[in-house]
């Protein structure tokens, strides 16, 4: 028994010596002789600088005489529906004429209806009907319920006929924090998922939470995200266009590299692609004010944004896009049907002032977006050698009857534009 046992052991090491002999043999291909050489960095970009300037036009309160001043398109008429509303931002027209309204420095937000039909605002159709929501933002209604976005928290909450909201739960949370840019926007988008912005914490450094400069996109019931598009600095105002369904959204530029770079972003928002924020702008040009050094992996910032997507137009520099709603209206000119409007809050550094308007992004006859272009002016003027501004814009939404509504969060107000050169 012993002999056969002794046998058998001798046998399985002889096997396994040979199993062992044959994972350690020798590749049958050529022996490798030289070691292989790592790419090299890049060369470093030699150093530039910008001439920048800090140019604050003087705010100036509303009053009714200032409203001389504003100009829009030829048949069109510009009055103002309220004021007095605080740090007034984005606005949500409900079928009947309901408005809601954030205020994020007040971190609540209002229910407005012109129930006398007065063309008005009064101090009796106006109340607050949720408070206590930190940087409150972007809204958005979907079956029967309001949801709104803060820093870092999206809230829902449920809506009662005469406009007034249930206590807010808590939809989604622990976003990104606001850092530079607290104001997020918030939207239902046609595959039944919400979407959301959320901006960089700083200007033009690259930052280590994946959810910041991103849009994202949120599973119905909250409880899954994706960041959906990224490197976006701060992408507020975005939307589907009516006919074609394109995601778009207007991006921000960084701020103090010149008067004239970055500019200001549209941009098709594709899953999963890449735009470029901090080292890219524009048509995927290398922003020679960033710091490359801080890309990923060996590459140059020429070949970095080669690999991003690049804007299909741009505008001025630092007029700072923050609402963008498409028109779906009839009451204005046929042509301007599934057009967007964009409120350009206005710069604080650059030589001559941009923004401080409503523009609006014109859309050809098959819907591509061909320019960008002043709708309402004159906000901001020179006078006395002294800049000055009686207006920052915000919030941009269709009426009910097809006029135009946006805010002003500097003086409270909304003003609402008309067209009155006849129907056509």
């Amino acid at each position: 028994m012993r002999g056969s046992l002794l046998v058998a052991l001798t046998a399985a090491l002889a096997g396994l010596g040979a199993v062992l002999a044959q994972g350690s043999a020798p590749p049958t291909g050529p022996a490798q002789t030289t070691i292989p050489t790592p790419r090299p960095l890049p060369a470093p970009e030699p150093p530039v600088s910008a001439t920048v300037t800090r140019n604050e036009p003087r705010a100036l309160g509303f009053t009714p005489d200032k409203l001389a001043r504003l100009k829009v398109p030829a048949g069109f008429q510009i009055k103002v529906m309220a004021t007095g509303l605080g740090n007034a931002r984005m606005l949500h027209v409900m079928p009947d004429g309901g408005i809601y309204l954030t205020r994020r420095a007040q971190n609540d937000i209002w229910y407005l209806k012109d129930v006398n039909k007065d063309g008005l605002f009064d101090a009796g159709e106006r109340r607050m009907v949720a408070q206590n929501l930190r940087l409150v933002h972007g809204l958005d209604v979907k079956d029967r319920k309001l949801y709104a976005v803060g820093e870092k928290t999206i809230w829902v909450m449920d809506m009662a006929q005469d406009g007034s909201l249930g206590v807010p739960r808590v939809f989604a949370d622990g976003f990104p924090d606001a850092g530079q840019h607290p104001a997020r926007g918030l939207k239902w988008g046609p595959d039944g998922y919400l979407y959301a912005s959320f901006g960089s914490t700083n200007n033009d450094t690259p930052t280590q939470n994946p959810e910041e400069a991103s849009i994202l996109r949120i599973r119905p019931d909250g409880q899954w995200r994706e960041v959906y598009a990224r490197g976006l600095r701060h992408t507020i105002g975005f939307g589907w266009h009516p006919v074609t369904g394109v995601f778009y959204g207007m991006d921000q530029g960084s701020d103090w590299h010149g008067d004239n770079l970055p500019p200001e972003e549209l941009n098709v928002l594709q899953r999963g692609r890449n735009y470029g924020w901090p080292f890219c702008y524009g048509d995927r040009r290398p922003d020679p004010y960033t710091n490359s050094s801080q890309l990923p992996g060996r590459i140059t910032k020429a070949e970095y944004c080669s690999l991003t997507q690049g804007s299909l137009l741009n505008y001025t520099a630092h007029a700072a896009a923050i609402g963008l709603t498409f028109y779906t209206g009839t009451q204005f000119p046929a042509e301007y049907r599934n057009d967007a409007f964009v409120a350009f809050r206005g710069s604080w550094n650059r030589s001559a002032p941009s923004g401080y308007e409503i523009g609006r992004i014109n859309f050809d006859a098959g819907n591509r977006p061909t320019a960008i272009e002043p709708f309402v002016t004159g906000f901001v003027y020179q006078e006395g050698g002294e800049w000055k501004q009686f207006g920052r814009v915000a919030g941009v939404a269709t009426y009910t009857d097809g006029s135009l509504l946006f805010t002003d969060d500097q003086s409270g107000v909304i003003y609402r534009v008309l067209y009155t050169g006849g129907q056509q």
